[in-house]
This record gives structure tokens, sequence and C-alpha cells, in this order.
């Protein structure tokens, strides 16, 4: 193999990624010359709607997955959390790289913290996962959606539009966007559960090409594949898609996995939680058995109910 091809978005964060991914393969097969296939997918055209209003997370996905379907790539990059549960015939993800800080983070530019804002503060997020636990801790927010690119969404902050806003740690680090912030505060994992798979990322390839599939296994961290695998099946178990706030993360330390998962309406109310901790040996099906044991308390309906809530001023405009 002389050349592999790297589908990839556009956005910054996207391209800090590919290019990420690019060098690590460059430096393990210095003879294979690797280029990218830079695509702009739907859900970065369209920023003046939630994300579940326009198919949810898999519009980050499809139009890399067309191209290589279509033989212009064989391999994307990905923010894991934006990979759906399930993978359309001919792709398979072939590996997950090491996870760095999962956290969350609150930034302001008149707040040093979430508990020092005041009743009624404007709060930036599009995510109904961040909305639902915000919202729990201080029903008197007013929480205001937020699109747009990363810079987009600091420029909206420092122009005054918000009190504050919720990003992930990750991306802003990775950018190096977080010095330009005056106040941040770096959210506990207790305080802020993440969505499946943030701060990792996923290697998607074309099914029967061995040599690639060898090269996507070399960017694989088999601990956190293991906590991935985990969320994503308690969230392919459970059914729940973007368009219901749910929250879940797997952590390994010590031997042991803690599994913590919150779900329940966008208001902060009807909330369910679970935090689990099992020894590591014991834990390939913690995903699964968690999802059943909320399912059977009432998860599901519980679940068709906060989406319907959720965007029920909103669903006639659906696309």
């Amino acid at each position: 193999m002389k050349k592999l091809t790297i589908a990839t978005r556009v956005s910054d964060l996207a391209l800090w990624q590919a290019y990420h991914i690019k060098e690590r393969i460059e430096k393990s097969y210095p003879e294979i010359e690797v280029v990218l296939n830079k695509i702009v997918s739907n859900g970065d055209k369209v920023l003046d709607k939630p994300l579940a209003l326009i198919g949810g997370k898999g519009h980050f996905t499809k139009e890399l997955e067309d191209e290589m379907l279509a033989g212009n790539a064989e391999l994307a990059v990905h923010s894991l959390k934006d990979v759906p549960t399930y993978m359309p015939d001919g792709l398979e993800l072939a590996a997950v790289t090491k996870r760095q800080d999962q956290s969350d983070v609150f930034l302001s530019h008149t707040y040093k913290t979430l508990e020092e804002l005041p009743q009624a503060a404007v709060v930036g997020t599009t995510s109904l996962r961040r909305r639902m636990q915000l919202l729990q801790k201080r029903p008197d927010l007013k929480v205001k959606d937020l699109r747009g690119n990363v810079n987009t969404r600091l420029r909206k902050l420092k122009e005054g539009q918000y009190d504050a806003i919720i990003l992930a740690w990750i991306g802003l680090n990775r950018l190096d966007l977080l010095k330009d912030i005056p106040y941040t505060q770096k959210l506990s994992l207790d305080m802020m559960i993440p969505p499946m798979g943030q701060a990792a990322l996923g290697i998607e390839i074309i099914s029967g090409n061995e040599k690639v599939k060898e090269i996507a296994e070399s960017l694989k961290d088999a601990d956190t594949y293991l906590c991935t695998q985990i969320e994503r099946d308690f969230i392919s178990k459970i059914g729940a898609g973007c368009s219901a706030p749910v929250a879940c993360n797997a952590v390994l330390n010590a031997g042991e996995i803690t599994f913590r998962v919150m779900l329940g309406f966008a208001d902060g109310t009807h909330i369910m939680q679970e935090n689990v901790t099992v020894n590591a040996a014991e834990a390939e099906d913690l995903g699964v058995k968690v999802a059943k044991k909320m399912i059977d308390a009432g998860a599901l309906k519980l679940l068709e109910e906060a989406q319907e809530a959720a965007f029920k001023d909103e669903m006639p405009q659906r696309l």
C-alpha cells in the first residue's frame, strides 16, 4: 500500500484530529503517503437548529462514510461521541484512540464558577445532556441554545450573549483556546457526566482491507476501548439518540470500572441515575446490564416522554 486517504470534517478541531492521526500513521508507516479528504458535513452546515432536529450526531459522520463507500477514502477520523452505535454495511469501527480528559468546562467573562452564577443567569449549550444536568442542580438558570463552531461560540460569549457557556475541555485544550477565557472551571465527572465516547477518537475503516485494518489497530488503546464500548453498549441497548438527554461515562482506575449514567427530562426533572463500580475483569457486559436495569425501572417510557418534551415547540419544523 503506497497511499492512504483519510476522510475528515473541515472544522478546526476535526482537522487537528485528522492531522494528529496522519502524523501517527506516517511515523509508524513511513513508506505510506497519507493525504486528507476534507468534507463539509451537514452537521457543520445547518447551524440554526439543534442537532436532534437535523438527524442527530450521525450528520457529522454520514458524508465521511459516503466518501469511504464511494472509494474516495480508506479511513475516517471521528470524535467518538459523534459516531452512532450502528455501522453502515461495508464499514467498521476498527479502533478507539487513548482517551484524554473527558471533563466539560465552565467558561465565563464575568463569573468565576458555576456556583457563582446569579439567579436567572443565561448559560449557553445546545446539549440536552448538559441542559438536564445544569437545571437539575440550578433550576433557576436560563439555558439558551448555542450552535456554531468553537470560535463562534466563544465569540458569542465574549459579546455578552451569555453569562457563561459549557463546552468540552478537550477540544479547547487541543486548539489552545482556554488561555483566552478569563474564567474557566473544569467540571468533575460527578458534577457533569460526559456523553458516550467523549475525548476519544474513533477510527472507521472500509471492511475487508487487511492493511488498513492493521494500520487502524496500531492506533488502538485497549483500556479506552473497554470503557467506551461499555458506554456504546449502554446507548445501543437503551436506544437513546440525541433527542433525549442521556449521559454515560465509564472510567478505569486501579483495576476497577466506575460507570456513571443519568437520563431524564431536559428541564432537569424525572431523573434516573446509576453509579456502579465493578472489577474491570467483570466489566465487559456492564453497559448492557445497567441498561437492562434502567429499562426494567421504566427508562424507555421516560426517554420517549423526554424526547417529546424536549422539542415540543419545534417538532413541526423537524427535518
